[in-house]
C-alpha cells in the first residue's frame, strides 16, 4: 500500500510540472473516502478430522474510494467513482470504475458496477449488516476447515442478487414515481475483465455470457408506518453449454414493515445455476427486526437456505444472529453481534455447526 501511495504521489507531481499549454479545464474535482470495518473474532466450529482454525482472530475490510461529480448549465450531473479494496494481503485491486450521468430523467451508470437487481434490492434488517446483511462482507468461519478443504475460506452466507457481479456494463435507473423506482442493466460478458485493447471471445465452452437484470423498489409512509417493497431478476446466458452447465437465472422478493422505531421484514431469493454450474442452486429465506432507540439500534435476524455447493449434498443451513450497533459519530459506529450457524451437508461432511461473537467497529471517511 506504501509503495502504491509513493508511485500516486510521484505521479502527482509529475503532471503538475507539465507545461500549461498542455494543461485542460477540469470540471469534476476529485475526492476521496471510503470505510474501514474491523472485528475482533471469537469463534468456535466444528473443524473435520486432521484441519483446526484459530478461536480468536482479526477480520477486516478496507476500500479507498476515488470520486467527484459536477453538475452542467443545462441540468446535467456529471460523476466518475472507483473503489479500490485494500486488505487482499500485499496486494490492492480495483473493485468498482465506473462514470454516471444523471438529471430529471433519471441515472445511467456505465463501467464496471453492480447491476439494477443487486442496486435496489431491499434488505431484512439485520443483527450486523456487514455479516447478517443482503452481502456477506466478513465471516469469520472458515469453511477450508471446517469442509476438508471441499470449500474455500471465501465462501459467504447470503442472498443478494448480484449475478453479474461487477463486470462492465450499462444500468439506467429511473426517477422515483409515487415512490417506485425501476433500474435495467445489460452486460455484454460477465466471464470478460475491463480492458482497452480487444473485445472479449465469444463462444467459449462453459463461459458466462451476457447478463440482463431489472430491479424494482417501492416506498411509502402511511402515518407512522414506512412500507419498503422491492423485487430482481437476473438472467446470464451461458455461451456454449455443456452437459454440466446452464443458463443462470436468480430472482428476489422483499418487504420490510416500518411502525415508529421497529422494522420487520422478510426476504425470499432464489439462484439456479449458480455460476452456470447445473448442479448448484441456492434459495431460501431471510427474516429480520430492529428496534432504534436514539444512537442505539437492536436487530436480529435469521436465515434459512440451501447452498448447493458440494455435488452430492444440499448445503441446508440455518444462521441465527442477535447484535447491538452504537452510532457514537457520523459515519462511525461501534457494534457487537452473536451468529450461530448449523450445516448439513450430509455425506463424509455431515453436520456442521459454528458459533461467533464478533465486536468491532466502521468508519466511514
Amino acid at each position: 500500500m506504501k509503495k502504491i501511495l509513493l508511485s500516486a504521489l510521484v505521479a502527482g507531481s509529475t503532471f503538475a510540472a507539465v507545461p500549461s499549454a498542455m494543461a485542460q479545464d477540469n470540471a469534476i474535482d476529485l475526492g476521496i473516502g471510503g470505510f474501514m470495518r474491523g472485528y475482533v473474532a471469537v469463534h468456535d466450529q466444528d473443524d473435520m478430522p486432521g484441519n483446526e482454525s484459530r478461536t480468536f482472530d482479526i477480520l477486516r475490510d478496507t476500500e479507498v474510494h476515488f470520486k467527484g461529480k459536477t453538475t452542467l448549465d443545462n441540468g446535467l450531473t456529471v460523476g466518475f467513482h472507483t473503489e479500490i479494496r485494500n486488505d487482499l494481503g500485499d496486494g490492492s485491486a480495483v473493485d468498482e470504475s465506473y462514470v454516471y450521468f444523471s438529471g430529471d430523467w433519471g441515472r445511467i451508470n456505465f463501467g464496471a458496477e453492480d447491476g439494477g437487481a443487486y442496486l435496489l434490492q431491499v434488505a431484512a434488517p439485520a443483527a450486523d449488516s456487514n455479516i447478517d446483511g443482503v452481502r456477506q462482507y466478513l465471516n469469520p468461519i472458515n469453511y477450508d476447515t471446517l469442509t476438508n478443504g471441499a470449500l474455500g475460506t471465501g465462501f459467504q452466507i447470503d442472498y443478494a442478487t448480484n449475478s453479474s457481479g461487477k463486470s462492465d456494463k450499462i444500468t439506467y435507473t429511473t426517477p422515483k414515481f409515487s415512490g417506485l423506482q425501476v433500474a435495467a442493466s445489460y452486460t455484454p460478458d460477465v466471464s470478460g475483465t475491463s480492458r482497452s485493447l480487444g473485445v472479449a471471445e465469444d463462444d467459449e465452452l462453459d463461459d458466462r455470457g451476457s447478463a440482463y437484470e431489472i430491479g424494482a423498489r417501492y416506498e411509502r409512509e402511511i402515518g407512522d408506518f414506512n412500507i419498503l417493497l422491492g423485487a430482481g431478476y437476473v438472467t446470464v446466458d451461458v455461451e456454449q453449454k455443456s452437459a454440466a452447465s446452464d443458463d443462470l437465472k436468480s430472482w428476489n422478493a422483499a418487504a420490510v414493515l416500518g411502525w415508529k422505531n421497529f422494522q420487520f421484514g422478510a426476504v425470499y431469493f432464489d439462484e439456479e445455476n449458480v455460476d452456470t454450474d447445473a448442479n448448484e442452486n441456492h434459495d431460501g429465506f431471510v427474516i429480520g427486526a430492529d428496534y432504534t432507540m436514539g444512537l442505539w439500534v437492536l436487530g436480529a435476524s435469521y436465515l434459512n437456505g440451501t447452498y448447493e455447493e458440494l455435488a452430492a449434498n444440499e448445503g441446508d443451513t440455518e444462521r441465527y444472529s442477535l447484535g447491538l450497533t452504537y452510532n457514537y459519530g457520523p459515519g462511525m459506529s461501534f457494534r457487537g453481534s452473536v451468529h450461530h450457524v448449523e450445516h448439513e451437508f450430509g455425506g463424509a461432511i455431515g453436520d456442521r455447526d459454528a458459533t461467533s461473537l464478533l465486536l468491532g467497529t466502521q468508519i466511514n471517511f
